[in-house]
């Protein structure tokens, strides 16, 4: 008696894990154990639990890849994360975006004109890498194009950015001052950089990584913004050893999935004295024996940082109403 063909298809046989190193929007080069690249797509109800975002693969992500029957290769896994920059999307939903994961660095490049980086920006981005577990850094490019008036802004910032605990690097990529410094703290590192569009990244990793041969863009002479030359996530290796993972530039920077009460914990001047407040659940916006906001007066913690921890608690709570969260003095 003759068996029944199966009408199943054949099982997808698994190729082992690999690096996820670039990511289209459509497809991912993902860098096997082995070192080949493979060009794989993943199934359209692929996600993972608990977190809604526009990309369930991010660059960075360790990841099982399995060939199908069609002999396409496909991510059918992602192994945990031991962290990730994550961000609002664009359109402010209650979806997200994960920039990088895995990462042992997050550098934000930042521009005193042309463009002009704000510190609520700054601050944001600090906040999401403390919230996450990630190392951050800040880095001040288009040193070349400073007057006396831009160094001595520079250094306002640095002081501000370094006493709280941010290693702080001032660079040009035009010219290549300051690059070794940054070379040497990049070396053997997974390091994501992050910033608007025209602060120089894709520059700045050109220098960094000869060859990478990135797109460079111009800065509009109407609006003094960049324009997107990097239109999607890549993994760039580095001559002495790391990884630098070049994205999109971002025109803004909203937070997600913060509790108002643990805000403040994202801010580590902040935290430090909210040791000291008389309640331990206070959000430090007038209520009785606050030690924060004394700390604000009296100039032991910045305004702009108050400020853009109001922004973002505001934020946080948005069923709780805006006008809780401005400034009690």
């Amino acid at each position: 008696m003759s068996k029944k063909k199966s009408n199943q298809a054949p099982a997808p046989t698994c190729l082992g894990e690999g690096r996820v190193v670039k990511n289209t929007g459509s497809s991912y080069s993902v860098r096997m154990d082995r070192g080949e690249i493979l060009n794989c797509r993943i199934k359209g109800n692929f996600r993972i639990k608990g977190i809604r975002t526009t990309n369930p693969v991010a660059v960075g992500d360790i990841v099982t890849v399995s060939k199908a029957a069609d002999d396409a290769d496909y991510i059918t896994a992602i192994s945990p994360r031991k962290n990730y920059i994550i961000r609002r999307a664009s359109n402010l939903s209650k979806e997200s975006h994960i920039l990088a994961s895995n990462l042992d660095l997050a550098i934000l490049v930042a521009t005193l004109h042309d463009p002009f980086t704000p510190t609520t920006f700054i601050d944001r981005f600090l906040a999401t890498a403390e919230a996450y577990s990630v190392a951050a850094a800040l880095v001040l490019n288009k040193m070349d194009t400073w007057d006396d008036d831009d160094h001595t802004l520079a250094e306002v910032i640095a002081n501000l950015y370094k006493s709280i605990g941010y290693p702080v690097l001032s660079v040009s990529a035009a010219t290549g001052e300051g690059m070794d410094n940054l070379a040497d703290f990049v070396k053997g590192k997974i390091t994501l950089l992050a910033g608007n569009s025209g602060v120089g990244k894709s520059s700045l990793i050109n220098a960094l990584a000869p060859g990478a041969g990135l797109k460079t863009g111009e800065i509009s002479d109407i609006h003094h913004t960049g324009t997107h030359t990097t239109t999607f996530s890549e993994m760039v290796s580095l001559p002495e050893g790391g990884e630098i993972i070049d994205i999109p530039g971002i025109r803004g920077f909203g937070t997600i999935d913060f509790e108002p009460e643990e805000v403040g914990h994202y801010f580590p001047e902040i935290f430090k004295f909210s040791r000291d407040c008389r309640y331990g659940d206070c959000k430090h916006i007038g209520e009785p024996g606050c030690a924060v906001i004394p700390a604000v007066e009296e100039h032991f913690i910045s305004e702009s940082r108050y400020a853009s921890y109001l922004s973002i608690l505001e934020e946080a709570s948005e069923k709780e109403g805006a006008d809780k969260y401005r400034k009690p003095f």
